[in-house]
């Protein structure tokens, strides 16, 4: 049997680097490309970019600001994507409220600070237990290093003007596991619920001591419920 080709596209300011052992412990029964969400300042941008690189048939991961995008591949070509797999994100629309911090975030960028920022964002991003684990802090600062304040503002802008998801989920009709962390401040565990409930068939699976980077925070428990869902 062949492997099972698998988009992974990741969240804000990450890179491959957030699903390093997804892409090893799944090697022998997956083939794996990191979309790169940089390239475009919509969502829709990335959603073609993404599906101008992948194979005709794949397997679709997304990690909160990936899982918008992943949103909009299924809107875009939903033949083309086998099973879906949704983790740490939601279907509602930006509130006025995340709207407005994204647009400060962006000034401090264009002003010279974006250095700064990641840090920051770490207490929002992380379960509290980690904020002291070296290898969970280092890797998500330095994915953001690696990006930069560049790809932050076109990624900030295309989170911005996504569109609400929540009217199209019914329409989702691949296999679908849909997987939050309990102690996830950004994306809670009830808005993940509210997906899985709106995609008919869904697997919810709720992840303990987790924040917003499930992938980097769990990652034997990532890798172990992709698998699940690959063999599914």
């Amino acid at each position: 049997m062949g492997k099972t080709p698998l988009v992974l596209c990741p969240g804000l300011l990450n890179d491959a680097a957030l699903w390093r052992h997804q892409i090893g412990s799944l090697a022998d029964i997956a083939a794996p490309m990191v979309a790169d969400l940089t390239v475009a300042d919509s969502v829709g941008g990335l959603a073609q970019a993404v599906l101008a690189a992948a194979p005709p048939l794949f397997g679709l991961a997304g990690l909160s600001m990936g899982g918008y995008v992943a949103f909009e591949i299924m809107r875009q070509a939903p033949e083309r994507v086998a099973r879906l797999a949704l983790f740490n994100t939601t279907a509602r629309p930006d509130t006025p409220e995340s709207r407005q911090r994204r647009l400060d975030m962006i000034d401090i960028s264009r002003a010279g600070g974006f250095s700064k920022l990641p840090a920051q964002m770490l207490a929002n991003q992380l379960y509290a237990g980690h904020l002291k684990d070296e290898r969970i802090v280092g890797t998500v600062l330095t994915m953001a290093q690696r990006l930069g304040a560049g790809a932050f503002i076109r990624q900030q802008t295309a989170i911005m003007s996504r569109p609400d998801s929540r009217p199209d989920l019914a329409a989702i009709a691949c296999p679908t596991l849909v997987v939050s962390g309990r102690q996830d401040s950004l994306t809670p565990p009830e808005v993940l619920a509210e997906i899985a409930a709106g995609i008919p068939g869904a697997k919810y699976v709720p992840i303990d001591e987790s924040g917003h980077l499930s992938p980097v925070e769990q990652p034997q428990a990532v890798s172990a419920v992709l698998r699940y869902w690959l063999l599914g």
